[in-house]
């Protein structure tokens, strides 16, 4: 057995001390921390927050511990044959991934913090936690007290607790398996509201897979005071980072239905349908695969989805979804140089930031709209026998129950199985080439019976200029250049700060003082890199930056109406 140890000493320096002990009969023993972690496909280097780390034989002589790579160690064990490896781990972050430390709690996600012995990772885990005595744990592991139990080193890392004093729980149950929901943070809980919106996407997601995973599940929020949202998935869990306070039951609750339904599909999809490049898991070198449409394309999609079919969503709901969806895509001119299978391959460069302008897409946004094209595609074939819902559950059923990955072709054939049809145009134009998403993108729409809507943005500097940028204090920052725009002719930057217009400061009002001016009689002062330019746009007589929407055909035929009730099934 492996076995951990998790201490604080002084919270306010947010260090935690680990420990981790295991028996060895070898000459040289590898320790090793994870190089990524389950739910983002980007390397990690979680090593760097390691400080102090010493090994010991059972007699408390320091052995040898030499690093070979970035997280990586050897150590001359001299025929130790119970070794001890002691460090302090930094966690100053929260997020949904991280490890933090604080004052009112210990969150570990050990996949960032826990090393594994090469060799070793199949040895049942002991953890046990040097906490206060009146906190609980909020955690998917098996619990005694303050100790906690994983099955081998994979479970260990696929799961984060939560150690606290200020909890809040609520649980409900569906076809025996139990369902828990966590709160860390200064939250006001709506738990009859939350409960029955909850119970209501499981139900439905549950119904077409036909049954759960695991036999638990846990939502753990970590709440916070400011502007936050970010989930990440777990086989038997989930961790959802949301703020501020004050607005998680109110103007965010969708954001909170939303992230929550993602991650709950994720337990089938990535946690159980998993790429085969990543089945089993690698943790000390990236796991390459171009599936990322099928496993966050295919998710973004669905879990908003099932938000409607549940009832937890109007229609008009939903559409707000599928128009930001819709509105990334276009706005994103990188979907004219990298395919969203090579952007899947390349989140292992620069993760899930946007990265050198216009040169990828993102695999949420351009899966998502795949995903719906598909869905419809395979519906419009089988004459309504059969959508997207059917692969998935053949894909759990067919590859994750019988100890398999899913490869792209599997994928693509199991689609094609269903639909009684090729989809090589899809695969070829959008998925592995960067065609135009207007053809398919009208093709759906018009067989589910929706259409497409756009018009010009309202904002001046977006559809008359074609630049975005963002407040900071009473200046903006620009963060998007539409090509072949004023913006882009006249010479303006990304990070460009907008300080006046025609000599007058902005004062928090960019687009009511761009109003003002007349079309040729703009001069736009900006500050970048420390020096003052001032630039004139050339303004033409065309809109840039377009507003996107979805919305229901006035007078569907009785066809687009059997296809629409089809698709909300």
């Amino acid at each position: 057995m492996i076995q951990y140890t998790f201490s604080v000493q002084n919270p306010a320096q947010q260090y935690i001390a680990i420990t981790t002990q295991f028996d060895s009969n070898q000459a040289t023993e590898i320790i090793q921390l994870a190089s990524w972690r389950p739910g983002r496909y980007e390397l990690g280097n979680f090593a760097k927050n390691v400080k102090g780390l010493k090994v010991f034989n059972e007699d408390g002589k320091v052995l040898v511990a030499s690093k070979i790579n970035k997280d990586a160690w050897k150590i001359e064990t001299e025929n130790a044959k119970r070794i001890t490896v002691q460090y302090q781990f930094y966690a100053p972050d929260l997020n949904a991934g991280s490890t933090y430390l604080y004052k009112d709690q210990l969150y570990v996600n050990p996949v960032n913090c826990c090393l594994w012995i090469h060799g070793k990772e199949t040895q049942p885990c002991e953890i046990d936690l040097k906490i206060p005595a009146q906190y609980s744990i909020a955690t998917s592991l098996k619990q005694e007290g303050h100790k906690l139990f994983a099955s081998n080193y994979d479970q260990l890392a696929d799961s984060p607790w939560i150690a606290s004093a200020n909890l809040q729980h609520g649980e409900y149950f569906i076809n025996d398996v139990k369902f828990n929901i966590w709160f860390q943070g200064e939250i006001k809980v709506d738990w009859e509201r939350i409960t029955k919106d909850f119970i209501a996407f499981t139900n439905k997601q549950i119904e077409k897979f036909a049954e759960f995973p695991v036999e638990e599940y846990h939502f753990l929020f970590q709440i916070v005071p400011y502007k936050a949202y970010h989930g990440v998935e777990h086989e038997r869990s989930t961790v959802i980072l949301l703020g501020p306070s004050y607005d998680v039951f109110d103007a965010i609750y969708k954001e909170l239905l939303g992230v929550s339904s993602h991650e709950l599909y994720h337990t089938w999809n990535v946690k159980a349908i998993r790429p085969i490049e990543m089945f089993p898991y690698d943790f000390s070198k990236e796991n390459y695969s171009q599936l990322g449409y099928l496993c966050e394309g295919v998710t973004t999609y669905m879990g908003d989805l099932f938000l409607y079919k549940s009832g937890v969503f109007t229609f008009e709901q939903y559409a707000l979804e599928l128009n930001n969806q819709l509105q990334k895509h276009f706005d994103n001119f990188g979907r004219f140089q990298y395919s969203v299978a090579q952007s899947s391959f390349d989140t292992w460069l620069d993760g899930y930031v946007p990265g050198a302008p216009n040169r990828k897409v993102s695999i949420y946004t351009e899966g998502c709209l795949i995903a719906l094209a598909t869905d419809a595609f395979i519906a419009k074939n089988s004459k309504e026998k059969y959508k997207l819902d059917d692969v998935m559950r053949a894909l759990y059923f067919d590859f994750f129950l019988q100890g398999k990955g899913v490869s792209e072709s599997d994928y693509k054939e199991t689609i094609e199985r269903f639909a009684g049809a090729k989809m090589d145009e899809i695969y070829t134009n959008f998925i592995y080439g960067t065609a135009p998403f207007e053809s398919m993108l009208t093709d759906t729409f018009e067989y589910l019976g929706l259409e497409m809507n756009h018009k010009p943005s309202p904002k001046y500097s977006f559809g008359k200029l074609g630049f975005k940028s963002i407040p900071q204090g009473f200046n903006f920052i620009v963060k998007a250049i539409y090509p072949g725009s004023p913006a882009e002719l006249g010479g303006m930057m990304l990070e460009d700060e907008i300080i006046a217009i025609n000599g007058y400061s902005c004062g928090g009002e960019l687009d009511k003082w761009l109003n003002y001016f007349d079309m040729d009689g703009k001069i736009i002062t900006v500050s970048r890199k420390g020096q003052l330019i001032e630039l004139s746009l050339p303004e033409v007589n065309r809109n840039f930056y377009l507003e996107y929407s979805v919305s229901k055909i006035e007078n569907p035929t009785n066809h687009q109406k059997k296809a629409f009730d089809f698709w909300m099934k």
